[in-house]
């Protein structure tokens, strides 16, 4: 063969392999970095008693990020230039409740700890002052009312809605204006059926992880903020008159350590000369409870292998196959610290975060509590975005169907990372193993120490992590980036982030 006809067969090889490369589907593409082995040793390490279950912070969950962070580095995920490398340091502080005590006065009432009073956050502190009650410590009270230098006491939640987890969000939103505002205190008024006062206190009354957000005279943690119960709004019928009230207000005995852990971030850039500025963010946390109460047959470590080495493998996944076959828009991969403690970890992020929001255009997270089938992914927020063809698609691919929120008295979309991005306006489900409902068989190993890697049914784990990647790489390929289902809860926010 002359060098001539030599050169032109040598052209198209070239070009029938690139056609043939490119016309391989993004199904296709999904299965080539996922499998059986790999899942099993993923999840096999970090819900191995060694790590002691990941509890935040913790050494041993340190050792998670650092085993994260270098399977990240090994696909070619890169850390983002601003943050130095693949961890975003979240500051914690804890408070040591054992030896507090705290008093609150007025009107000639006592209150005290525990019996009547839990500190959420804040240090030692001595207040005898003014007090002045708003209904439920919204932006447009704190606008219109001088709380400088008084204890400014609210009704807990908004008025409406019962979920506790919602009601701690909408309390660090009060506690952030009347910080800012420089009141000496914020006290919410307790009255929530579905959380019993007794079972709070157990919870809040022991020592609280919470984010450090600073210590400067504007800052949240710069000012007690207590709950105080109220079963019959009787507190808050007396307070809401026009009497000008005094009150004292005593904590001593508050220690309060600090601490960090890391978020672990990555990224790849996409193909596509301007879809690359938009990114796609694939979370999940990697925390789980740490060690605690023995079960039956003595076993404390809660590995937390379904609850959330999974989601947190899921991740992994995405990132070893964007990493090898890059999508259009850049695919930025965050596994979360500090979720089991109320969010922490997202909630840091977004604050803080490297990205800008209206660049992140969609977020695909991953969270579970168990499987009672598996025959299906379910979902959480399926419908309320118009990505659920595409994930549709994805699950019917390998043998799943795409379910929706079985169990919506459990809320479970406002209980993972995914609702830090939402409330942003970001789009953002959460992808969970499949279950039919919250029952025995999801509870048998929900926080519990039987959640262990051996027993995990791991063929259909391949399915399920196949069918992530391939929703995953067909949004992150789509013309038009998933938005809000027009009406969700979240839908406005998302217009007013993107400009829509």
């Amino acid at each position: 063969m002359s060098k001539k006809y030599y050169r032109m067969a040598l052209v198209a090889w070239a070009l029938l392999a690139g056609t043939t490369a490119y016309a391989q589907n993004d199904q296709t593409l999904a299965t080539q970095t996922i499998s059986r082995a790999k899942i099993e040793a993923h999840i096999g390490f970090l819900a191995s008693d060694e790590l002691k279950g990941r509890n935040t912070p913790s050494p041993e969950q340190l050792i998670a990020a650092r085993y994260l962070a270098t399977q990240l580095q090994c696909y070619g995920a890169k850390p983002l230039p601003s943050l130095g490398g693949y961890f975003q340091q979240v500051k914690f502080k804890t408070q040591k409740k054992s030896k507090a005590k705290i008093t609150f006065s007025f009107n000639g009432k006592n209150f005290e700890q525990n019996t009547h009073m839990v500190a959420i956050e804040g240090g030692n502190m001595s207040a005898d002052g003014a007090m002045v009650f708003m209904e439920y410590g919204k932006e447009e009270e704190f606008a219109k009312t001088d709380v400088k230098g008084k204890i400014v006491v609210v009704k807990a939640g908004v008025g409406e809605g019962t979920d506790a987890r919602q009601w701690f969000a909408d309390g660090r939103k009060k506690h952030e204006r009347a910080a800012k505002a420089g009141a000496a205190a914020l006290i919410e008024l307790y009255n929530n059926p579905m959380i019993p006062w007794r079972f709070l206190v157990n919870y809040l009354g022991s020592d609280q992880l919470v984010l450090d957000k600073g210590t400067g005279k504007d800052a949240p943690g710069s000012i007690p903020h207590l709950w105080l119960n109220d079963p019959d709004w009787k507190e808050a019928a007396e307070m809401k008159t026009d009497a000008a009230y005094t009150a004292k207000l005593s904590i001593t005995g508050m220690e309060i350590v600090y601490a960090s852990s890391p978020n672990v971030v990555a990224y790849v850039e996409g193909t596509d000369p301007k879809l690359k500025n938009e990114y796609v963010v694939y979370s999940a946390h990697y925390d789980h409870v740490g060690v605690g109460r023995p079960d039956v047959a003595g076993d404390s470590i809660y590995n937390g292998a379904r609850d959330n080495a999974v989601g947190t493998v899921t991740v992994l996944s995405v990132a070893e196959n964007i990493a090898k076959h890059p999508t259009k828009r850049s695919a930025l991969f965050v596994l979360f610290t500090g979720e089991e403690k109320g969010l922490l970890g997202s909630e840091w992020f977004i604050e803080n975060s490297p990205i800008p929001h209206k660049q992140m255009v969609y977020c695909f997270n991953s969270d579970n509590a168990g499987y009672n089938t598996t025959k299906a992914a379910t979902i959480i927020g399926l419908k309320r975005t118009s990505a659920a063809p595409m994930i549709e698609q994805a699950c019917k691919a390998f043998g799943l169907e795409a379910t929706d929120d079985p169990a919506p008295e459990q809320n479970l979309f406002d209980r993972s990372d995914n609702v830090n991005f939402a409330a942003m306006g970001i789009p953002a489900p959460t992808f969970s193993l499949g279950f039919t409902a919250f029952d025995d068989a999801i509870n048998k190993y929900y926080h519990q120490p039987g959640d262990q890697p051996d027993n995990l049914d791991y063929d259909y784990l391949q399915k399920f992590f196949s069918a992530y990647v391939y929703a995953s790489r067909l949004i992150a390929n789509a013309k038009e980036i998933p938005f809000w289902k027009e009406g969700d809860k979240y839908f406005e926010a998302g217009k007013k982030l993107y400009g829509k």
